[in-house]
């Protein structure tokens, strides 16, 4: 019950002070759940933003699912997907209910200018700590490069990058996979192999 807890308030939490969608949840959910309290790790982190990116409905509710289930299963996904989403829900609730007054208010706009370009130094923040773990050889690199020149340049889906940077990884895999043992079969050197087909007769 205690764990469950802390997944709602933690979450709640990062729901109620991540302005600018979901990727701006980001380094909140770097500090509280990597390293506050080692629920995943960085590579797990991105593998959730990268399944949330692909999978229906909105990537910081997906994400806080993906790490609620690790934890406690179902109960842990309900509840950390209700903490995220429970001060959405009320803060835009009462300012629905005063829009047209709050829209107005010089001051609040003056708010909202300062906390779009805090967004921007927060997710530039986030990228660059888990660029180092994640662009790791030439290979990322190549992906990272392409990625981002086509997602400026194009209109096309965050999905659809992801699925494609997806397959690219299980064939450069595969095929390094193959290299690999080609290579261990070559050090063997033939007498290995006729070795062993010899005791398999």
């Amino acid at each position: 019950m205690k764990v469950l807890w802390e997944l709602f308030i933690i979450f709640a939490r990062i729901g109620g002070f991540t302005f600018g969608g979901g990727y701006a949840m980001l380094p909140m959910l770097q500090k509280e759940v990597v390293e506050n309290k080692k629920w995943a790790t960085s590579d797990e982190l991105m593998d959730y933003f990268a399944i949330g990116q692909c999978t229906p409905g909105i990537i910081a509710v997906n994400t806080a699912t993906f790490v609620g289930y690790k934890i406690k299963g179902v109960p842990g996904g309900i509840i950390a997907t209700l903490g995220v989403v429970s001060p959405s829900v009320v803060i835009i609730t009462i300012i629905a209910a005063f829009l047209q007054n709050f829209q107005d208010i010089v001051y609040v706009q003056y708010a909202f200018g300062g906390i779009r370009a805090a967004v921007v130094a927060l997710i530039l923040s986030a990228v660059l700590k888990l660029g180092k773990k994640s662009v790791i050889d030439i290979i990322t690199g190549v992906i990272f490069v392409i990625v981002t020149l086509l997602s400026i340049f194009t209109d096309l889906s965050p999905a659809i990058f992801v699925v494609a940077a997806g397959l690219c990884g299980i064939i450069i895999g595969g095929c390094r996979k193959d290299s690999e043992k080609k290579v261990k079969k070559e050090k063997n050197g033939a007498p290995f192999d006729e070795n062993s087909k010899g005791g398999e007769k």
